[in-house]
């Protein structure tokens, strides 16, 4: 994990709306990466134009879109379990060049006049694995180019960057086409790469110290899916997310069908209603730090709801261009503010050490939304219309903001995810190698009678953060000869799986093992004992002499058990 750098000296330090572009990384990759998404939007049109030329179908345009799409909901979680064991800046470095790459050769293929419609999609989802591979490592290096206090600001304005080439990029697009060609398009996509490329093979990040092997990619996605499962705050965004997506898509699916049945426009009208929309998302991103100081976490997640439920109802029943782009501003800046929020509170809810894996996790469910939604309100749209659609989706907005009176949002500020770091691996009588294992961990309590019932409550709470942290077959146990003996039970597959879980123990998990430590009534601290389980048949390889299992009082308090 690189370390964010101090910004320009003698600038105030309070966050503000444009305060994340003090930091000198972060301002070269942010302009970087809008040239870049200026790029893709070029490209998105000149690929969907030609695919109209060269192909009868219209399933065969539809399938250009769904081929960007696709590798993320394939391909993301690979990629952050990637982005979270290996270096982000080269992984990034790796999936720009690659696009580059492939850029260069469908500008060449379509300037030859070799290109089919196969042959475009087969492009057109390369670049999209290569996004796919980019966007976990590049999320989670925002954390890495500046410190926490300043990411929500730094989140928004990575989305504000990407909404200004979305509604800008079209446009100039379709002129590059039109002027030039297909090839062009995809030419000036391939340029567009070269920034990123330079910035992040110039960028020297001062990394931490890797004190463990690197997981396994299987393992690796294992423990991304098991984090987020066992992680309440974490799940309640991937929910809300996927239904914010849902709603939300209703907007910009629709909107070529606003301009030209709502409003009675053209061409001219949908770009205007790009840039309205547009236009709002840069007004979310700027107002958004000041946004923050006046509402939490859940508030503006449930007012960003209610304002797009708004924007989409207007847009449903209004016939002035105007109107319409006044409603569409106010939903572009609730798009901005909801989407960063989410990202944000994934970033600030998830140790570094698995944060890659879960903004993938989040990714996977808001594009995820977004697809559903997108494909439904096209179908009520056809088997209805316009207005019954857009007014559907303010429905499913309002229940979005409804959801939050029931699971809201975790409060940021609260939680501290650094690690601990106060875990030591112990010395053995029995040489133990990483590999060796299976490994069965028991901890032993003296509880007094009047206090079990807060023992079980806080071993609750224990149980979700061992599960959450790779431990296996988790249990609690009471000796029948004697009350007051409480055992702890659990197991991992390796003694390197048994260190890096209690590595991952962060100073807001802490309190469980202090309460803990404070409810044992014994002399000494909770007895530890690790040890090795072996089969039977296992016997023979082992010296009669060799004790098979490890224990060890644990007396230290800053030790957690």
């Amino acid at each position: 994990m690189a370390q964010p750098p101090d910004p320009t000296p003698g600038l105030a330090q309070r966050p503000s709306a444009l305060s994340a572009m003090r930091y000198p990384i972060f301002r070269q990759v942010w302009f970087a990466s809008a040239s870049s998404n200026f790029g893709g939007m070029i490209q998105s049109v000149g690929a969907s134009w030609l695919m109209i030329s060269i192909a009868q179908s219209a399933d065969m345009v539809a399938l250009v879109q769904a081929s960007v799409a696709l590798p993320v909901m394939l391909f993301s979680l690979v990629a952050g379990a990637m982005a979270d064991n290996h270096d982000r800046r080269r992984m990034m470095l790796g999936a720009q060049v690659f696009m580059l790459l492939v850029s260069v050769a469908l500008a060449l293929c379509t300037w030859a006049g070799l290109i089919t419609p196969w042959l475009l999609l087969l492009f057109t989802f390369l670049i999209g694995c290569g996004a796919a591979f980019n966007a976990p490592a590049w999320q989670a290096s925002v954390g890495d180019m500046v410190p926490r206090a300043e990411l929500p600001g730094a989140v928004a304005f990575n989305s504000m960057g990407f909404n200004i080439a979305r509604s800008v990029g079209p446009a100039i697009g379709g002129a590059i086409v039109a002027a030039a060609g297909a090839a062009a398009a995809f030419g000036i996509n391939a340029v567009s790469y070269v920034a990123l490329v330079v910035v992040l093979a110039r960028w020297r990040p001062v990394l931490a110290p890797r004190l463990l092997p690197r997981e396994a990619l299987g393992s690796a996605m294992a423990a991304g899916v098991r984090y987020v499962a066992m992680s309440p705050a974490i799940r309640i965004v991937l929910g809300r997310a996927f239904v914010f997506g849902a709603g939300a898509s209703a907007v910009m699916a629709l909107m070529p069908l606003v301009a030209r049945d709502l409003v009675a426009g053209g061409p001219l009208t949908y770009g205007l209603l790009l840039g309205a929309f547009g236009a709002g998302a840069i007004a979310g991103a700027i107002g958004s730090t000041r946004l923050r100081d006046l509402l939490s976490t859940e508030g503006l997640v449930r007012w960003s709801c209610i304002a797009f439920a708004v924007a989409a109802a207007v847009a449903a029943v209004s016939g002035w261009l105007l109107l319409t782009m006044a409603a569409l501003v106010l939903g572009g800046a609730s798009w901005v503010l909801a989407l960063s929020t989410f990202n944000v509170t994934v970033q600030l809810s998830t140790p570094r050490w698995v944060v890659a894996r879960a903004l993938s996790l989040y990714q996977m469910a808001a594009f995820g939304g977004m697809a559903l939604g997108s494909w439904l309100w096209g179908f009520i749209a056809d088997h209805g219309d316009v207005r019954m659609s857009l007014l559907v989706a303010a429905l499913v907005m309002v229940a979005c903001a409804a959801l939050g009176l029931w699971v809201p949002l975790a409060r940021l500020a609260e939680l501290n995810l650094d690690p601990l770091s106060r875990w030591k691996e112990p010395a053995t009588a029995v040489p133990v190698q990483p590999r060796t294992g299976p490994v069965v961990i028991t901890i032993e309590y003296l509880i007094r009678e009047e206090d079990v019932p807060a023992f079980l409550g806080a071993m609750a709470e224990r149980r979700r953060m061992r599960r959450r942290d790779g431990a296996r077959n988790w249990r609690v146990l009471r000796d029948l000869a004697d009350p007051r003996v409480w055992i702890e039970r659990y197991a991992t597959p390796t003694w390197l799986e048994y260190v890096r879980h209690n590595s991952r123990l962060t100073h807001d998990d802490a309190t469980i093992p202090a309460q803990l430590r404070a409810l044992h009534c014994g002399p000494d601290g909770p007895r530890v004992r690790r040890m090795i389980e072996r089969q039977t048949s296992d016997l023979h390889t082992v010296p009669a002499s060799g004790p098979q299992a490890l224990t060890e009082p644990v007396t230290d308090s800053t030790r957690p058990t």
